[in-house]
């Protein structure tokens, strides 16, 4: 894996749960902070394992996931970077309840959780911000229960590859979209199985509504889609 240098307190300083923080500050948990550099398919906890700490991503892509007994995986999340994970159960002080795998090769900052308790002392903003964080993260985990309940395996499928234009609902542009991981991880994400994915896949481009060209897919009339969907 490439060995890419980083400043923490500088890298830090931009991720929301931090940014509103002090240079001491910052240099006072990046010195706690232990870099984690994971190779693709590395595991970095298992479900079970003791939560005593969270992470997050400085670059790469790690899948959040539950398996059964049979090998059946269920993916919870894809998280990148600047994003973290963990800090629920470790709150909890319980075991973690999935397992976080690299998609890639990645670099993570690992944050104890004796870390976090010192600066909730400290500081009553940081604690704002966790629980912000945290809420977030809740939301977005009904959204995707409603989601899965709700809606059809084609707006499921519609509304992942149109997520980055919903600030621009009106766009009629065209849009090419990167699938963040193999189409068989993005399926369990949307809770559908790879073969019911691929069908819908090759249903839309059949209609011209886009192009699929491995992980690259290209919407050439993105409100023509989304009214598919509505």
């Amino acid at each position: 894996m490439l060995q890419v240098p980083i400043k923490v307190q500088s890298f830090l300083g931009n991720v929301s749960l931090f940014k509103e923080l002090a240079s001491d500050e910052l240099d006072r948990i990046a010195a706690k902070i232990v870099e984690v550099r994971a190779a693709r398919a590395e595991v970095l906890f298992r479900r079970g394992d003791p939560a005593l700490g969270f992470h997050i991503i400085v670059f790469g892509q790690v899948k959040l996931a539950f398996s059964s007994p049979r090998g059946d995986e269920k993916v919870v999340d894809l998280i990148g970077p600047g994003q973290s994970f963990g800090e629920a159960v470790m709150f909890m002080e319980r075991p973690h309840v999935v397992t976080a795998q690299a998609l890639s090769d990645s670099l993570l900052l690992y944050i104890a959780r004796e870390i976090v308790f010192e600066e909730l002392e400290r500081d009553p903003r940081f604690v704002r911000r966790m629980i912000a964080g945290l809420s977030s993260r809740l939301h977005g985990l009904m959204s995707d229960l409603e989601s899965d309940s709700l809606r059809s395996g084609t707006q499921r499928i519609i509304g992942y590859l149109l997520r980055d234009s919903d600030d621009n609902p009106e766009s009629k542009n065209a849009l090419e979209v990167t699938l963040s991981a193999n189409k068989g991880v993005i399926a369990s994400r949307l809770s559908l199985t790879q073969e019911h994915f691929s069908r819908i896949l090759h249903d839309l481009s059949a209609r011209r509504l886009i192009e699929v060209h491995g992980r690259s897919i290209y919407i050439p009339d993105v409100a023509k889609l989304r009214a598919c969907s509505d």
